[in-house]
């Protein structure tokens, strides 16, 4: 069985994120949304919140679950038993990026990196991008799924 990780915040979830999620399950037969926890980290939206983010865009997708967790990627695939990670890549540092973690990874571990590329029409979002047009009240609603609503 072909179980991949896609790894991220998701604070939110972007349009971006869907696009690579829904294009990898017809990859994979079976895609685990981990997000992960840092403490170090300020999110704007609850782990409750960006979970339901998660659940409500996939809910109609049984190849997709939506799991928390802390720590290390690769410990989390070899607990779940997943053998790859799945990764969007929207620009030159993007890969740059990746690249260098999917070596480390690869060289502790057996798990593989599986790069997609982003949407054209997508690629320039960010959930950096989101939060700030969340923050300064714009149409973030072009952004992200629709099941990211926020208090106004």
């Amino acid at each position: 069985m072909r179980k991949a990780i896609f790894p991220g915040s998701f604070d939110p979830i972007t349009l971006g994120h869907e696009d690579i999620i829904r294009r990898g399950i017809t990859l994979f037969d079976e895609i685990v949304i981990a997000i992960g926890v840092n403490a170090e980290k300020k999110y704007m939206f609850s782990l409750e919140e960006r979970k339901q983010f998660l659940e409500e865009t996939f809910k109609d997708q049984p190849k997709v679950s939506i799991i928390t967790y802390e720590g290390l990627t690769i410990d989390l695939c070899k607990k779940i038993n997943a053998n790859f990670i799945l990764r969007g890549l929207r620009n030159p540092a993007d890969f740059e990026f990746e690249k260098a973690i999917a070596h480390a990874n690869r060289r502790m571990s057996k798990i593989e990196t599986v790069f997609l590329l982003t949407a054209a029409k997508t690629s320039f979002i960010s959930s950096s991008i989101v939060r700030d047009v969340i923050r300064h009240k714009g149409q973030y609603e072009l952004l992200v799924p629709d099941a990211v609503r926020v208090k106004k």
